[in-house]
């Protein structure tokens, strides 16, 4: 530890901690442009110059380190001096207009120019123009002259998002920051640019000329979208959200925010929002009051139940919604005498429902990734799916973490990989249990004889092996599944043979979560295997239809995991609720649309996948007669007569469902009692790779225009492998025909090499692959 001084303050500090780090924990703030604490040292805005004593020249904070002894002034005439100096080159060009610029009153530069700026410019010549730029739908360019090139924006491509998309280029006072790889910027991080950036140079396209920082409330908010459970907050003017900003969590989302977060507010005022209670009748939508809508679905369901038996209900919903919705979902379906709901939509193996010690979760601490020294990941779109925690294993990578990944698709993760295996994904459990073998004989282990018999049938590959080796050399292990991996139809196995691992390499095992509230519907108990009686999963329920459907927050054709049947159960049904923010699909076959109101709107609770629970508030009144989907749960129940339902606020039923309970003791990744199972997945023919675009996961985010105008909003490609395409005599580029079962759709196919053999990528969640069948299985490609 070294001890130094500053402005008469001493403080105790580890060797190699810079000047400004220094200060700010004693609280002395130095003024900067360039430098981030999330980011390396640039020092190329000079603004941090402070005093040191027997230096011949003021010093920038940020790029000195401390030594022994070391006496540090940040306020002196000398200091204030090369401040004021550095002040007043970064205003020669600056073009001062402040009254006009989006980022008035929360800037940076204007901030600073208040304290040490002059009163006057010294300068009369022309100020230089640097043209503005059109870098894509989400971060605004228009006025590249206010930039002060302190290359923040191209320091957070390279460290955090992992790409170089803007770069700074030519010299002196022609150095300009410009788009480097294409002409937009395309991350899936890339809002951050905007918090980032000190003066107007980036701003929100979306935010952009719609409302000044003093017109809006400030409220908290936890993100609806992935499971990480991002921290927000919530920008409001006159009952409307105009922008969404990162509230600081370490342990959370640090300072950062995915576009998906920071961009979907679009969304929540929609054209397609519902606001009025409609029921179908002759065919035709009226709109009606609440009781006679709410009096008209429990008689439905009521007659329903008495005639054909509560287990002819099922109720479906999706892991988007809050813990309080599907906590009353589950409660007034039992109520019914059903124990069919399910909020695993996108799932198609439940062989581990029986089998499971606890609530599947990440299996440690979100923060605990990035001091991970090696990774084995299985079927995950990582930097789609979850793009923060992506960032996290980023930056493990930089400390020397190995990454090895076992999936069906071989995306670039912006990161670099030790081992991989890319296979179709019938393949899959064959690699797991090859990686296992191969582990077993390094740690000359023994395993279980759970998995003897597939073991026995594996002969490792060199790449399995290279895996084997890499796990079993760390120290801080963590084998981790993905979205796809949990969609897998061996998902069970999957999680069988990675749990095997696990145990052999001391890892951390679990799961990254699909959406805010995969750890919460568990603890729910919107599972049908959560009471005495066990009911119908969401595969099944779909399978075998049911006479009534409530759907909460549920698009049928493109939240469930196979829409085709889907939308066959929905049609087959007597009955259709739809407890809906959105008019969508489910006009063609619904009965009811009960009008809720998205997370803005109500107040809830998110369990995120490391088991933490964060509640929110409203952040603005619902939008026309749409009603927290708890409240209108809680009165059908009391229309039904069911039981204990009665809540005053979602507090309440949180309470109820949380009060007295340690969360971390319900959530267990480990399946007693299941082996391995030594038979292979076949499929006659090409087999189907889904992903779900990142700005397709939700109804939120489909409605956002801005996030839709994004690359990775697309009209998606099918993607083959050109050794494929040619035994199809098919061309790259070309039209096609894809179908499974009774479905089928027409999109451009496109040659990727990256896939494996015998596979097609298609995405799901999309309305353009809609009409398809399940998200795995054969598929058949013909020329359109």
């Amino acid at each position: 530890m070294i001890n130094i001084e500053i402005d008469g303050k001493h403080i105790e500090v580890e060797n190699g901690c810079s000047v400004i780090d220094a200060a700010d924990r004693l609280g002395i703030y130095i003024p900067h442009f360039c430098y981030h604490k999330k980011l390396s040292i640039a020092a190329n805005c000079r603004m941090c110059l402070v005093q040191i004593e027997k230096a011949p020249k003021p010093l920038p904070a940020c790029a000195t380190p401390v030594a022994e002894g070391m006496k540090v002034f940040t306020a002196s005439e000398q200091a204030v001096k090369a401040q004021k100096g550095v002040m007043e080159f970064l205003l020669i060009n600056h073009p001062l207009d402040c009254p006009i610029c989006d980022q008035g009153g929360e800037c940076e530069l204007q901030d600073l120019a208040v304290g040490y700026g002059g009163s006057a410019s010294r300068y009369n010549e022309e100020k230089r123009v640097v043209l503005h730029k059109d870098i894509g739908p989400l971060v605004a360019a228009e006025e590249m002259s206010r930039c002060i090139n302190c290359t923040r924006c191209v320091r957070f491509g390279i460290e955090i998002g992992g790409a170089m998309e803007l770069g700074q280029a030519f010299r002196g006072e022609n150095a300009e920051i410009m788009a480097f790889v294409s002409d937009t910027v395309d991350s899936e991080l890339s809002g951050n640019m905007i918090d980032l950036c000190p003066v107007g140079a980036l701003t929100s396209k979306p935010f952009r000329y719609s409302a000044r920082t003093w017109e809006l409330s400030r409220r908290k908010s936890i993100s609806p979208h992935d499971s990480l459970g991002s921290n927000l907050a919530v920008q409001v003017k006159n009952n409307r959200v105009m922008r969404v900003l990162p509230i600081e969590n370490e342990d959370v989302n640090e300072c950062w925010l995915s576009d998906k977060d920071r961009f979907s507010y679009e969304g929540l005022n929609s054209a397609e929002r519902l606001t009025k209670p409609m029921i179908k009748q002759g065919g035709k939508w009226l709109e009606v009051e609440w009781q006679v809508a709410l009096e008209y679905v429990a008689n439905g369901l009521r007659q329903i139940a008495h005639e054909a038996g509560g287990e002819c209900i099922g109720a479906l919903a999706t892991p988007h919604s809050t813990l309080e919705e599907l906590y009353l979902l589950q409660k007034l379906v039992r109520g019914l005498g059903s124990h069919n709901v399910d909020f695993r939509l996108r799932q198609s193996d439940f062989d581990a429902d029986s089998k499971q010690t606890g609530v599947p979760w990440l299996g440690m601490a979100v923060a605990d990734i990035n001091h991970v020294d090696r990774f084995l990941l299985v079927g995950s779109f990582l930097r789609k799916d979850h793009p923060l925690l992506a960032s996290r294993v980023r930056q493990a990578t930089k400390k020397g973490a190995q990454v090895n990944l076992i999936h069906a698709a071989d995306d670039d993760l912006l990161m670099p990989i030790a081992n991989k295996e890319i296979v179709p994904p019938t393949e899959m459990t064959t690699v797991l249990a090859q990686v296992l073998k191969a582990l077993a004989i390094a740690k000359q282990a023994t395993l279980d004889t759970s998995v003897q018999q597939v073991i026995q049938s594996v002969t490792p590959s060199a790449i399995a092996q290279a895996m084997a080796d890499s796990l079993a050399s760390g120290e801080r292990v963590a084998v981790l599944l993905g979205n796809f991996a949990q969609q897998h139809p061996q998902a069970s196995q999957l999680q069988l043979l990675a749990q095997h691992i696990a145990a052999l390499c001391g890892a951390t095992f679990g799961f990254f979560g699909e959406a805010a509230n995969s750890v919460g519907g568990y603890l729910a108990q919107a599972v049908p295997f959560a009471g005495a009686a066990h009911g119908m999963n969401a595969s099944a329920m779909l399978a075998a239809p049911r006479k009534a459907y409530i759907l909460l927050n549920v698009e049928a054709e493109l939240d469930t995991q196979n829409p085709q049947q889907a939308l066959a159960a929905m049609d087959a049904a007597d009955m259709v609720v739809a407890l809906s923010a959105y008019k969508h699909h489910a006009v063609e076959y619904a009965d009811v649309l009960l009008p809720i109101a998205p997370f803005t709107e109500t107040s809830g609770t998110f369990v995120s996948s490391e088991g933490r629970a964060q509640s929110f508030k409203g952040t603005v009144q619902p939008l026309g007669e749409a009603r927290p989907a708890w409240k209108v749960l809680r009165v059908l129940g009391n229309l039904l007569n069911i039981s204990d339902f009665d809540y005053n606020n979602s507090e309440a039923v949180r309470d109820e469902v949380l009060s007295g309970t340690d969360v971390s003791a319900k959530l267990g990744n480990v399946l007693h009692g299941m082996s391995a199972q030594a038979t292979t997945w076949n499929i006659a023919g090409l087999q189907r790779v889904s992903d779900v675009p990142i700005y397709a996961t939700d109804a939120i985010v489909r409605r956002a225009a801005s996030l839709q105008k994004t690359r990775d909003a697309a009209i998606p490609h099918a993607l083959m492998h050109s050794v494929e395409l040619e035994k199809l005599n098919l061309r790259s580029g070309e039209m096609v025909k894809l179908t499974q079962g009774h479905g089928s759709t027409r999109l451009s196919i496109i040659a990727d090499d990256s896939l494996p053999h015998g596979v097609v990528r298609v995405a799901a969640g999309h309305a353009v692959t809609a009409e398809l069948g399940a998200m795995f299985g054969a598929i058949m490609v013909d020329r359109a």
